[in-house]
C-alpha cells in the first residue's frame, strides 16, 4: 500500500468497513439434497457466483438443523487457507464449510470495489498467513487487515471502469468457448465423414465402422510408425535418472520442456527450465523440431499433446515427455494433432493408461495405438480447415490476454490512487 494515501482517501481496518464477518461451520451435511448451492474454493469463477459446479445442495431443513451459516446475496467471498485472496461475490444464498470467510459490506464501502481491492491483495494477505504447510489467515487478523478506501463515488467510479474491462474479458470468453464448441463439431464431421473433393463432407453412408469409431471409407487405421520420420527416432521418452537431473538446471541456457508446458494444442512457455549448450549437445538426440508431436505420458495430464513449433526448435523435453518424429512428407502433424484430440484416440489412451503400476502411458503403447489416417491431400485441406478455427481461437486468447494485462495495470493504479478518476458532478 501507499505511504501517503491520496487526498481525501481514508486507510481502515476491514472491521471498521463490513457490517459483518460470517464464518462457516465446519461440519459436512450427511446428505446432498435441495436447492441451496453448496459452494467450495473450486467454484470461484469470476466476480460473481452463482451455483455449485459439483452439483452439491443442501436444503432449508438441514440449513436449520445443522445450524449452517447462510451467505446472502451480495456477500464477499474471501479465502483464507492456501489460495488466499481467491475472491468472488455471491449472486444468491450459499452455504459452505470450506476455509473462507463472508464480508458483509457496510455503508462506507462498495461491494464490488471491495472484491477487486481484496483480489489485488492476495499477496499482502499471504504475507499475514499462519502455518507451514499450508498456509491460513486468522480471522482476526483478517478483521484487522487495512485496506485504502476513496471517497463512495469514487470507488464507484473504479468499480465501473474495472466492471467494464471484466464484462470484455465475459464476453471474449465466451466467443472463445463458441469457437472451441465449433471447432469440436467441425472435427467430429471431419473425422466420421471426411472430405469429397469439392471440399464438402461425405454422406454418412460412406463411412465404415471401427473397433473405436467410425471413419470413412477411403481412410485406413495405421499407428504413428506410418507416419514418423524414419531418419530420427521414431517415438522417444525424454531423459531420465542420472542423465537429466536437478543439477543440471541453470538459470540460463537451452530451454527443457516439462509436463507443465504441454497444454492441450498449444505449449505454455511462461515456466521454464534451461541446461548449458554442452549438456544440450550431450541431449541432442532428445532435442524437438518444429511439427514434432509432444505427448504428455505420465499422471493426470496423460494424454495432452501439443505441436511444437518454431520457437521451440532446438528445446530439450524432460522425462514425463514422449516425442514423436513426424515426416511432414507422409503426414500433416495438424492432422495428426487433431486425431489426438479426437474420440477415437482418446478412447484408447483412456483404456490404456490405467493399466501400469502408475497412471501413464509407455512408448509401446504410443506405437500400438490404432490412427484413423486420411489421404495426405485429404490431411492437408483438413488442417488448413483446422487452422483457420484455431486461428479464431488463438487471437480470442491473445485479446483476453491483453485485457487481462490492462485490468491487472488498472486495478494497481486505481486502487492504490496512482491514477485519479473523475467524478461526475450530478446536475442542478
Amino acid at each position: 500500500m501507499n505511504k501517503t494515501l491520496p487526498q481525501g482517501w481514508t486507510r481502515e481496518p476491514l472491521r471498521q468497513v463490513v457490517d459483518q464477518f460470517i464464518v462457516p461451520m465446519r461440519d459436512k451435511p450427511p446428505k446432498w439434497s435441495g436447492s441451496i448451492p453448496w459452494c467450495r474454493i473450486e467454484d470461484f469463477d469470476g466476480k460473481y457466483l452463482h451455483d455449485s459446479k459439483s452439483g452439491q445442495y443442501v436444503n432449508e431443513d438441514t440449513v436449520d438443523r445443522m445450524n449452517l451459516r447462510v451467505f446472502p446475496v451480495g456477500t464477499v467471498l474471501c479465502s483464507c487457507s492456501a489460495r488466499l485472496g481467491v475472491c468472488t461475490i455471491t449472486g444468491r444464498e450459499l452455504v459452505s464449510n470450506q476455509t473462507f470467510i463472508g464480508l458483509m459490506p457496510g455503508v462506507r464501502v462498495d461491494g464490488e470495489f471491495l472484491y477487486y481491492n481484496l483480489s489485488s491483495q492476495a499477496e499482502a494477505l499471504q504475507k499475514l498467513s499462519s502455518g507451514t504447510t499450508i498456509a491460513y489467515l486468522p480471522r482476526e487478523k483478517f478483521e484487522a487487515f487495512e485496506i485504502d478506501l476513496p471517497p463512495n463515488p469514487e470507488q464507484k467510479t473504479i468499480r465501473d471502469v474495472l466492471a467494464t474491462i471484466d464484462d470484455a474479458i465475459e464476453h471474449t470468453e465466451g466467443l472463445i468457448a463458441k469457437y472451441q464448441q465449433i471447432k469440436a463439431g467441425l472435427m467430429h464431421d471431419l473425422f466420421a465423414r471426411g472430405l469429397a473433393p469439392d471440399g464438402s463432407l461425405r454422406p454418412a453412408s460412406e463411412s465404415q465402422r471401427t473397433t473405436f469409431g467410425w471413419i470413412p471409407r477411403t481412410w485406413h487405421v495405421g499407428s504413428l510408425l506410418d507416419v514418423s520420420d524414419r531418419s530420427r527416432q521414431p517415438i522417444l521418452t525424454g531423459p531420465f535418472g542420472a542423465d537429466l537431473g536437478n543439477d543440471d538446471f541453470i538459470a540460463e541456457g537451452v530451454p527443457v520442456l516439462r509436463i507443465g508446458n504441454i497444454q492441450q494444442g498449444y505449449l505454455d512457455l511462461s515456466d521454464l527450465l534451461f541446461v548449458t549448450p554442452q549438456k544440450a549437445r550431450d541431449l541432442d538426440r532428445y532435442s524437438v523440431c518444429e511439427g514434432d508431436l509432444l505427448f504428455a505420458r505420465q499422471g493426470a495430464t496423460t494424454g495432452r499433446n501439443a505441436l511444437a513449433n518454431k520457437a521451440v526448435k532446438g528445446y530439450l523435453i524432460n522425462y514425463h515427455i514422449i516425442r514423436v518424429a513426424l515426416d511432414q512428407n507422409r503426414c500433416s502433424p495438424v492432422f495428426i494433432e487433431a486425431a489426438f484430440d479426437g474420440e477415437i484416440v482418446k478412447r484408447q489412451i483412456e483404456r490404456e493408461k490405467g493399466r501400469g503400476t502408475r497412471e501413464g502411458i509407455n512408448t509401446a503403447q504410443l506405437k500400438a495405438l490404432e490412427l484413423p489416417l486420411a489421404p495426405l491431400q485429404e490431411q492437408r485441406v483438413i488442417a488448413n480447415l483446422l487452422r483457420s478455427q484455431v486461428s479464431l481461437i488463438d487471437e480470442a486468447n491473445r485479446n483476453v490476454e491483453k485485457l487481462r494485462m490492462l485490468k491487472n495495470g488498472l486495478m494497481h493504479d486505481l486502487l492504490t490512487g496512482c491514477v485519479r478518476v473523475n467524478i461526475e458532478k450530478p446536475t442542478a
